[in-house]
C-alpha cells in the first residue's frame, strides 16, 4: 500500500454509447443502447439517458427495448471504438510506462513511475490535465480515481462518474469502504454477496468485523484470505504493464437456432478465418484449436484439438475445427458457436503451411482425371445488408449512417461529427451511389461532402 495516492485508474463514460453520440449529432442527448440486435443479443453500452429508463450492460435488448422503446438501438462499430482507445491508451503512455489496459476503455496508470505524481497535489493535477486532454483528443469524458491501491483507484473512479475525478487519501480506506456494500470488492459476484448475506454480512464492516478465520470458513483459505485483506482495505497488486494473452477467440449467437448442418459447418469455417485475423493482428500464433457449440438446449460443449506446432494459417485452423465439430452432435440445433487457439507464441511452425497444402494435393499413383469443362451455374443477387449505426457514403449527399433498413430500403442520416443534425433520406439497398463508408474522427474532421453539395437544414 502506497502513502500517496499515484495508481490512477480511468473509465470512459458510457464509452461505445458517447462515441455513437459524438458521431451523431441528432444523438446527443438522447437515449443510446448498443449491441446486438437480434432476438437473443444484449446491451454491451447504455448512454446515461438510457440507463434512467433502467436499460443497463448486459440485459438482454428485448427487455432495454420494452423499457426504452424510443431509444436509438445500434450495432455495434469495433473497429471505430479501437481507434478511439489507442487515442486514450497513448495520453496514457505519456503520463507513465506502466499503463494496465483491462479494456478498451478503461486502465490503470502508475503516476509515480512515470514521476509525474508523489503527493496527492502532483497526482489529483496529473489527473485533471489527463481528463483535458482526454476531451480535446476524442471529444469524449472519462472518470478518473486516485488512490494508493489498484482496488480504491476503481473504487473512486466509479464515485466520480460520469465525467469526474476523486482522489482517496491513504489512511482513511477503512472508513470509506466500512458503510459500502460488500458486492464492492473484486471476486464478491451475485452468488458470494448471497452467501455473505445469509451469513449477516452486507456492508465490508461487517466482513471486517468478522475477522479472517469466519470468512475462510465461509469461503475457503485463498478467497476468505483475500477478501478481509481487502475488507480492511489492503490491496498491493502493482500495476503491470504487459499482460499475457493466452487465447485469442471469436463467436456469434445466431437469431435462430441453426438445423442445417452445411450452414453449421460454413459457419464454423467463418469464424475461424476471422479468429486467424485477430490471431494475426496480435502478433500471435497458436497451437490448440478450440470449438465451442452451444446447443438448443443450451448446452454448452468444447472440443480441442492440439497441432505439431504454433500456426497463423487460415487453412490449418478452419480444416482442424471443421475436424471437431465432425464430433459434435448437432441435430437438435445450435444457438451458438465459436472458434478459438489458445497455446499462444510469437513464431509458427513452418512444417504446418506444408501439411496444408499436402493436404489439398492428389495422393501419389492417383490416376489424373481428364478435365471437365463445368458450366458455371449463374449466382442469384445478394441483397446488400445495412447494419443500424455503421457509416455509409453517398455520391451525391456525403457521410452519413444507417438509421434502418427493411423491405428492400435503406434509411440514412447525413450528418457529421461536426455539423448539425442532418436530414433523413431513403434509398433502395443496392442503390448504387450508396456505399459503406468509414467512420469519420470526432475531434479535427473536416467536412466530407462533395464540392458544390451542400444539405438543407434539419426540420
Amino acid at each position: 500500500m502506497r502513502a500517496a495516492p499515484t495508481i490512477l485508474h480511468l473509465d470512459m463514460d458510457a464509452f461505445f454509447a458517447a462515441a455513437e453520440q459524438a458521431a451523431k449529432p441528432s444523438l446527443r442527448g438522447k437515449p443510446v443502447v448498443v449491441g446486438g440486435l437480434g432476438p437473443r443479443g444484449v446491451v454491451a453500452t447504455a448512454s446515461y439517458e438510457a440507463r434512467r429508463f433502467g436499460v443497463h450492460s448486459a440485459m438482454p435488448m428485448a427487455q432495454a427495448r420494452r423499457r426504452a422503446p424510443n431509444a436509438a438501438y445500434l450495432v455495434p462499430r469495433f473497429g471505430f471504438y479501437r481507434g478511439i482507445s489507442e487515442q486514450v491508451m497513448e495520453l496514457l503512455g505519456r503520463l507513465s510506462p506502466l499503463v494496465e489496459p483491462l479494456s478498451l476503455d478503461e486502465a490503470f496508470v502508475d503516476l509515480e513511475a512515470g514521476g509525474v505524481a508523489d503527493d496527492s497535489q502532483s497526482a489529483r493535477e496529473a489527473g485533471e490535465r489527463l481528463r483535458k486532454d482526454i476531451l480535446a483528443t476524442t471529444g469524449l469524458t472519462g472518470s478518473v480515481g486516485l488512490a494508493g491501491s489498484k482496488m480504491l483507484a476503481k473504487i473512486a473512479s466509479e464515485e466520480a462518474k460520469p465525467d469526474g475525478l476523486v482522489l482517496i487519501e491513504p489512511g482513511t480506506e477503512r472508513e470509506l469502504l466500512g458503510p459500502k456494500s460488500v458486492r464492492i470488492l473484486p471476486g464478491v459476484g451475485p452468488a458470494t454477496g448471497e452467501h455473505l448475506r445469509r451469513a449477516g454480512m452486507t456492508t465490508v464492516s461487517d466482513l471486517a468485523e468478522a475477522g479472517e478465520d469466519e470468512l475462510v470458513r465461509l469461503l475457503g483459505r485463498a478467497h476468505g484470505g483475500s477478501l478481509y485483506l481487502m475488507a480492511q482495505g489492503y490491496d498491493d497488486r502493482p500495476v503491470v504493464a504487459e499482460r499475457d494473452t493466452k487465447s485469442v477467440s471469436v463467436e456469434d449467437t445466431f437469431d435462430v437456432d441453426l438445423h442445417d448442418r452445411v450452414r453449421i459447418r460454413t459457419e464454423v469455417e467463418r469464424l475461424a478465418e476471422r479468429c486467424v485475423g485477430r490471431l494475426r493482428a496480435s502478433g500471435h500464433s497458436g497451437r490448440t484449436i478450440v470449438l465451442k457449440v452451444r446447443r438448443f438446449d443450451f448446452s454448452t460443449l468444447t472440443r480441442s484439438e492440439t497441432l505439431r506446432g504454433p500456426t497463423d494459417d487460415t487453412v490449418v485452423v478452419r480444416e482442424a475445427a471443421g475436424r471437431l465439430l465432425e464430433g459434435v452432435d448437432t441435430t437438435g440445433g445450435v444457438r451458438l458457436l465459436g472458434v478459438g487457439v489458445s497455446g499462444l507464441a510469437d513464431y509458427t511452425q513452418e512444417d504446418l503451411f506444408a501439411q496444408a497444402a499436402e493436404a489439398a494435393e492428389p495422393a501419389e499413383g492417383a490416376g489424373e482425371a481428364s478435365p471437365v469443362e463445368a458450366t458455371p451455374e449463374p449466382e442469384a443477387p445478394v441483397e446488400r445488408r445495412w447494419s443500424p449505426g455503421h457509416d455509409v457514403r453517398h455520391a451525391v449527399y456525403g457521410a452519413g449512417w444507417v438509421q434502418g433498413s427493411g423491405v428492400g430500403r435503406v434509411t440514412v442520416r447525413f450528418e457529421e461529427p461536426g455539423s448539425a443534425p442532418g436530414r433523413v433520406r431513403t434509398f433502395l439497398v443496392d442503390d448504387p451511389e450508396l456505399e459503406a463508408g468509414e467512420p469519420l474522427p470526432l475531434v479535427g474532421g473536416t467536412p466530407a461532402l462533395r464540392p458544390g453539395i451542400s444539405l438543407p437544414p434539419s426540420p
